[in-house]
């Protein structure tokens, strides 16, 4: 497995997590079935053997709503891109186990593969669930919401297509809906312009619920693609 690619300035921090022997032996037999070169060009015919809507999540952890939502949908292809290898091994051993065939992972910034990888209109789907807050000011710079990231999923977005977000920093949830709404390419789903229910959307991850028990609040952004500009 290729180490990730990586930006001048990145809204990650690439830790070395401890591996179990599992992710271990996952990452090195499985990597070639469900693994994708960012160094490559990519082709989803290809990679998949087949033509069907396309999802990619960015930073999936250990993969729970990524295994998920390829389990509910099948007919469906998705793709994962995350930087840390204990997670890229926990979903590989996964996938193996339960006979997953719909989902190909990149070790890599997102970034770079959305903007290096991914053809232009590519994606029925982008979904962004939980990412790092950056909650310092000085670290704002480091969120991966911003003018130009969202200029980027709007231009991989095919019409009609969905970017789905949920966090659970209530100033960063409107960080978000504040960058979302100035791009004349997306529409807000919510009622009110702000944030949406998360009725069966994505699964309710492990990480969710312990903040759930805490108190903590969850916000949901939905924003789809239009058709054209001014629709």
């Amino acid at each position: 497995m290729p180490p990730p690619l990586r930006r001048a300035v990145r809204s990650f921090v690439l830790r070395q997590g401890r591996m179990t022997d599992g992710q271990r032996k996952a990452l090195d037999n499985l990597w070639p079935r469900f693994g994708l070169d960012a160094t490559q060009p990519f082709d989803a015919t290809t990679a998949f053997g087949r033509e069907a809507p396309l999802i990619l999540e960015i930073g999936f952890g250990n993969g729970e709503s990524l295994l998920d939502q390829a389990s509910q949908r099948p007919e469906w292809n998705f793709i994962g891109v995350e930087v840390h290898a204990p997670g890229i091994g926990h979903l590989l051993g996964e996938l193996d186990k339960r006979g997953l065939a719909n989902v190909r992972v990149y070790r890599a910034d997102a970034i770079q593969v959305l903007a290096e990888r991914i053809p232009d209109a590519g994606l029925h789907g982008i979904h962004l669930y939980f990412p790092d807050p950056w909650p310092k000011k000085r670290h704002h710079k480091r969120r991966i919401v911003n003018e130009d990231f969202v200029a980027l999923i709007a231009r991989k977005l095919g019409p009609g297509g969905c970017f789905h977000a949920a966090t659970d920093w209530e100033e960063y949830a409107t960080w978000m809906v504040e960058q979302l709404n100035r791009c004349p390419e997306l529409r807000n789903s919510s009622s009110d312009g702000r944030f949406v229910e998360n009725t069966g959307r994505r699964p309710h991850t492990r990480f969710e619920r312990r903040g759930t028990r805490l108190g903590h609040g969850v916000w949901d952004l939905l924003y789809e693609r239009k058709d054209s500009v001014g629709a």
